[in-house]
């Protein structure tokens, strides 16, 4: 299956290449949608509303998303699923209650049935325990109970649709971002289903890496933005990597001293898009240069020093020649931010979700945003 996947994008007919950069694209109105008029009574939020999904299926838009006390693990965290037609007025779906910590909620859309992915972790507030992925189907009105899709303590990052082959990426061995006892191993997975539940794949990235999405350009080469936050020998912060059309397991990576937690890539008209986390400081670099202590040591240093920062969510255009990446634009966000998910809407239009401590409130850290309220926002980005 993985081989005929391959297949299908090395015959894909690249378009003309545009020399001159795209312009700057424009943000809509930001609307709230979590917690908001519009939701069903059974969705009921608590202070936190963050990791989330959003998904086309059936001319119905489902919606996913995590609320919980805080962002830290809690035996209280449940995902709330619920669909509209129209984005305003909201229906109950499902509710996900395991008295234990689930986020990372992802849809895949496949013919006439619709997959919710999501990650298992533990209660231990100050711990991340990935325990594997769980899925719930949803066929004829009706979800499925979840079962286990995974144990082997998969988070599963993003899943899509590439030329008709259902594709998943994720990471294996999360526990080790937190070791702290050497380079870490954790090995970032691109996988493909025939039905959406049996899985087969390759690594493609042994590391520090986790967090990874990718795109595809107009001629066909892969463009990746890879989280590095637990670092290797050559530091931290992210990997941008590419790989040629008739090579895609063959990845390149460039560091980048900055960090786009959560990253979501994407391509429109043969370029590259990222929304990610931007560090507010000076450089926003999460990899502050002190390679003369152990990496066990910079890697406390770096995660104290970023917690006490500012953050906003972000814009960025990734360049697949060079592996550099330019800010664009900030999306209103403050504290903590940024975990989002797109909806075309138009040839030049999407919907962006994501979730922001108050926009209009003050600047405050990470990690006092983390401890607050968090609410989830929609807002409209078109291209000229």
């Amino acid at each position: 299956m993985f081989s005929a996947f391959m297949l299908l994008l090395v015959s894909c007919s690249p378009k003309d290449f545009v020399d001159e950069p795209p312009s700057t694209p424009l943000l809509g109105e930001q609307v709230l949608v979590t917690p908001g008029p519009g939701m069903p009574v059974e969705a009921e939020s608590m202070p936190s509303n963050n990791n989330l999904d959003v998904v086309w299926h059936n001319d119905r838009v489902f919606y996913a998303f995590r609320t919980a006390p805080d962002h830290f693990a809690s035996e209280q965290t449940r995902l709330h699923v619920v669909s509209s037609v129209d984005q305003v007025d909201w229906e109950h779906e499902v509710t996900v209650h395991r008295d234990t910590d689930v986020r990372e909620p992802r849809f895949l859309s496949l013919g006439d049935k619709l997959f919710l992915y999501f990650a298992v972790l533990g209660t231990d507030p100050f711990a991340f325990e990935p325990q594997g992925t769980m899925v719930s189907v949803y066929e004829e009105g009706v979800w499925s109970e979840p079962v286990w899709m995974s144990d082997d303590n998969l988070i599963p990052w993003r899943t899509r649709m590439v030329d008709g082959v259902a594709t998943m990426i994720g990471y294996v061995g999360g526990d080790e971002i937190y070791d702290l006892e050497g380079y870490p191993a954790i090995e970032v997975k691109w996988m493909t289903s025939p039905d959406g539940l049996n899985w087969t794949g390759h690594t493609v990235w042994t590391g520090g890496g986790s967090e990874t999405d990718f795109a595809f350009e107009a001629s066909g080469r892969l463009v990746a933005v890879v989280r590095n936050e637990a670092g290797d020998s050559e530091g931290f912060g992210s990997l941008i990597c590419s790989a040629e059309p008739d090579s895609l397991l063959e990845w390149e990576c460039r560091h980048d001293p900055r960090k786009y937690d959560s990253p979501l890539v994407f391509a429109h008209d043969g370029e590259i898009w990222l929304i990610g986390r931007r560090n507010v400081t000076e450089t926003g670099h999460f990899d502050l240069g002190l390679d003369d202590l152990s990496h066990d040591t910079q890697f406390l240093n770096y995660s104290a020093e970023y917690w006490q920062t500012p953050k906003r969510c972000s814009l960025w255009r990734v360049d697949g020649d060079t592996l550099l990446v330019d800010h664009v634009l900030d999306l209103p966000s403050k504290g903590d931010t940024c975990f989002a998910s797109i909806l075309p809407v138009g040839e030049k239009s999407y919907e962006i979700y994501n979730y922001s401590s108050d926009p209009d409130g003050p600047d405050v850290s990470w990690f006092e945003g983390q401890r607050g309220n968090t609410n989830i926002y929609r807002q409209r980005l078109t291209f000229p």
